[in-house]
């Protein structure tokens, strides 16, 4: 293996000490104009590259960001949402030089290890939670540790926390508005994400008030846990339990469980949207490339994460700008599954 290259070499090679070299490259103002050209010159061409353990140790800094997802890796590696959420990161991250460390917890029974991990360590300079359950203590503990934090989401038990995030409730309820005004739907059909989530819980409650305001009746929830697997589980249910007067409209927490529901309703020789309507929320890709096309709502989540990291930079800096929650608009996104045309921009394969 070569030898690395030190900040001693680049100072023998100007003849500066390496202290003086040091300075340079950071741009103090002792070091004359000369000479740090002379020592910037000297690294790029020896190839130099600083130590990040050092630059932390001078600035008591860890020049890292946490994003702790208090479930395992499987999970988080397999879900879109969460490769959204660490793009947006990233690019926040690389504009302040700093990296992004994932926690994640073993399995479903490791606790808190996702927190304590980042907590004890002490190798991030703050922490971003999302995906986080709203009787998780540990965000609490978080946030009440001294340790910079800002979470992706809705708390509304930690209203004094720094958040990002979006309006669950109103957006499904523009979903339903437009099922019920555009395309005359009436008997309506909920299929929850996990209800141990505030996200969970708020696009339910933004159903059943959408409902409640066009004076419907018939509108029933079936629970499940944002998988395409438990979408395809609920149309089962529904199939079974409703041989009459079933639906003409599906709402579902998100498009993984409405393309699960879709191939079911395909088997089961139920025509969408003649049949029945079919929307979505997230439209993180799949969405996309069903046929038909779903209509859902357009999550900026690369847009939260980024956010998000500049938020905990401020943080970080001992500075807190603007309202402790922010919240960012969304889009309805019109497809074939309501029964609007399809969008032409993605032909289904």
């Amino acid at each position: 293996m070569p030898k690395s290259v030190t900040l001693k070499d680049v100072a023998a090679k100007v003849g500066v000490t390496s202290a003086a070299a040091s300075m340079a490259l950071a741009g103090h103002e002792r070091i004359s104009e000369r000479t740090r050209a002379a020592v910037k010159q000297a690294a790029a061409e020896l190839g130099y590259v600083p130590s990040s353990a050092g630059r932390a140790l001078r600035s008591q800094r860890a020049d890292a960001v946490a994003l702790i997802v208090p479930n395992s890796s499987t999970h988080v590696f397999g879900h879109l949402y969460f490769m959204h959420v660490l793009t947006g990161m990233s690019t926040a991250a690389n504009a302040h030089d700093a990296q992004v460390i994932v926690s994640t917890n073993a399995d479903t029974s490791s606790g808190g290890v996702a927190y304590e991990r980042v907590m004890r360590s002490r190798t991030a300079d703050g922490a971003i939670v999302t995906s986080a359950a709203i009787d998780d203590d540990h965000v609490q503990g978080l946030v009440a540790s001294g340790l910079p934090v800002v979470l992706i989401g809705n708390y509304p038990h930690l209203a004094d926390a720094v958040s990002v995030g979006i309006d669950d409730v109103t957006a499904t309820v523009r979903l339903v508005d437009h099922l019920v005004t555009e395309h005359a739907r009436r008997r309506l059909l909920h299929v929850t994400g996990t209800l141990d989530h505030q996200t969970g819980i708020d696009r339910r409650d933004g159903f059943l008030r959408a409902a409640a305001a066009h004076g419907i009746d018939d509108a029933s929830v079936i629970e499940g846990d944002l998988s395409e697997d438990s979408g395809a589980a609920a149309i089962e249910q529904l199939l079974r339990e409703r041989t009459d007067d079933r639906p003409d409209a599906i709402v579902f927490a998100n498009d993984d469980m409405a393309v699960g529901g879709l191939r079911v309703l395909r088997r089961a020789g139920i025509r969408v949207p003649e049949d029945v309507s079919v929307v979505g929320f997230d439209d993180f890709g799949l969405a996309r490339v069903t046929t038909p096309g779903i209509t859902t709502v357009r999550v900026p989540a690369e847009e939260m994460g980024r956010i998000a990291t500049e938020r905990l930079f401020e943080l970080v800096d001992g500075r807190r700008t603007g309202d402790g929650h922010t919240e960012l608009p969304v889009d309805v996104v019109l497809r074939g599954s309501c029964g609007c045309d399809d969008d032409p921009s993605h032909p289904a394969p």
